[in-house]
């Protein structure tokens, strides 16, 4: 299934990515008084009357703009022009004709068989409608006078959307269920977008030395051996306490819901500074969230660290959290284990789909009772009845017991740890619940 693509371009600061909010009926779009917070191309799913297509919310391009990021920036909106079906350019009516609305209208004429849909944002009320007339003189046909922030026309518009996408290809039902959503989350400036880059094998989402340059959390589908993936790529994350910036906390809180969606998180650390506790702290979120993890360390061809080195990490690693994820080393812009890495994260993927037959569960809870005997208290000894596993995404179990006031919280995590190892289960959330059976009759 090909589903279209709509590019939403325009100068700095016209209101896009307010606008694909107001379209997807979403926020997850980054929208700031301050012009150039979108940087990436971000692509979001939308529907009218039936029809589904994908909005691409792009930087602003402002040719006259020699920061080195807004290059980067305008090369990102030049890719989403060249994948979308239908292109959406938007102008401030409010602030009126801007010299580079001419540059971007030239380039909009010379993509012919590009359909171009101009959008005046900003008219607020519907007096000001009649001052949108002066962008006719780009050439692109009769603007559509929205406002993202009031809702204004916004149904015209995506009459206009739909209208122009291509002829509907006959659809099938993705399969949601096998794909698994990988977010890559970590300190700012650890090398998250290098990575993600090498993975994808393109630059599709800004690469920068300064820390902070991603800003949104961009969805990227793909397939590895016949997987299907979807990689989220997410802005740094410093601690609470050194963020002192709104469209910092407000990227942080982005990346915080692309963990709630995600399978499994892959936490990468700088190498150079080892497992950090911030690190430590990003990947309990994690697991707070039910994702499986994983720690990866990047930038390792430059960091001075030794085998005993990797060793003390791994150690501390499995000393502080609970869910002892595996902690791997890699070099994202050389290309050094990327692809181990991704074998890994998906199979924790599939660890955390995964169902264990009932008989296998009691089979286990035989071989851990004979290996360590449970605790007695009053002459009474705990007894283990039966084991099952009731959900999945993450596994979940129950275990039955005569009493439960018997269990204490050393034997629960005797159980958890060997459950973990005999079942694969390393790096992914285990939920044990405690039932106590019923008393008989003859019991009492």
């Amino acid at each position: 299934m090909s589903i279209p693509k709509v590019a939403v371009v325009g100068y700095p600061n016209v209101g896009k990515s307010s606008l694909v909010n107001r379209l997807t009926q979403t926020r997850e779009a980054v929208v700031h008084e301050r012009a150039g917070i979108t940087r990436d191309r971000k692509e979001l799913a939308c529907e009218w009357n039936g029809r589904r297509f994908t909005l691409i919310d792009t930087g602003g391009m402002d040719n006259l703009d020699l920061d080195p990021i807004s290059g980067s920036i305008r090369e990102q909106a030049i890719v989403a022009l060249n994948e979308a079906d239908v292109a959406v350019f938007v102008v401030d009516a409010r602030a009126g004709l801007r010299p580079g609305d001419d540059e971007l209208a030239d380039l909009m004429r010379r993509r012919r068989n590009l359909p171009v849909i101009l959008v005046a944002n900003k008219v607020d009320r519907v007096e000001d409608v009649p001052n949108i007339a002066e962008f006719h003189r780009f050439g692109l046909g009769e603007p559509v006078a929205v406002s993202a922030a009031q809702g204004l026309g916004s149904g015209d518009l995506l009459d206009r959307i739909v209208a122009a996408l291509p002829p509907e290809d006959d659809e099938e039902d993705e399969d949601e269920e096998a794909t698994i959503r990988l977010a890559i989350v970590g300190r700012p400036n650890v090398g998250k977008s290098t990575l993600v880059n090498r993975i994808i094998g393109a630059e599709r989402v800004i690469v920068s030395d300064v820390a902070g340059t991603t800003r949104d959390a961009i969805d990227l589908p793909l397939e590895v051996d016949g997987r299907k993936l979807v990689l989220i790529d997410t802005a740094g994350m410093r601690r609470q306490s050194k963020v002192d910036d709104s469209v910092e906390y407000y990227t942080g809180l982005r990346t915080q819901r692309a963990v709630e969606r995600a399978d499994v998180v892959l936490v990468v650390c700088d190498a150079r500074d080892g497992v950090t506790s911030q690190d430590l702290r990003i990947a309990e979120m994690g697991m707070q969230e039910g994702c499986a993890t994983l720690l990866a360390l990047n930038k390792w061809d430059l960091a001075p660290m030794t085998e005993d080195d990797l060793d003390h990490e791994r150690g501390k690693v499995s000393r502080k959290l609970r869910l002892r994820p595996k902690v791997m080393t890699i070099s994202a812009l050389g290309g050094r284990n990327v692809e181990r890495v991704l074998t890994e994260a998906i199979m924790l993927g599939d660890r955390r789909r995964q169902r264990v037959p009932t008989p296998e569960l009691n089979r286990f809870v035989a071989e851990a009772v004979d290996a360590r005997q449970p605790p007695a208290k009053q002459g009474h000894r705990l007894k283990l009845l039966y084991l099952a596993q009731i959900e999945t995404r993450p596994p979940r179990f129950v275990l039955q017991v005569n009493n439960r006031n018997k269990l204490t919280r050393d034997y629960a995590y005797y159980l958890e740890n060997r459950l973990r190892a005999r079942f694969g289960l390393d790096g992914v959330p285990v939920i044990l619940d405690v039932r106590e059976r019923k008393q008989r009759r003859g019991e009492r």
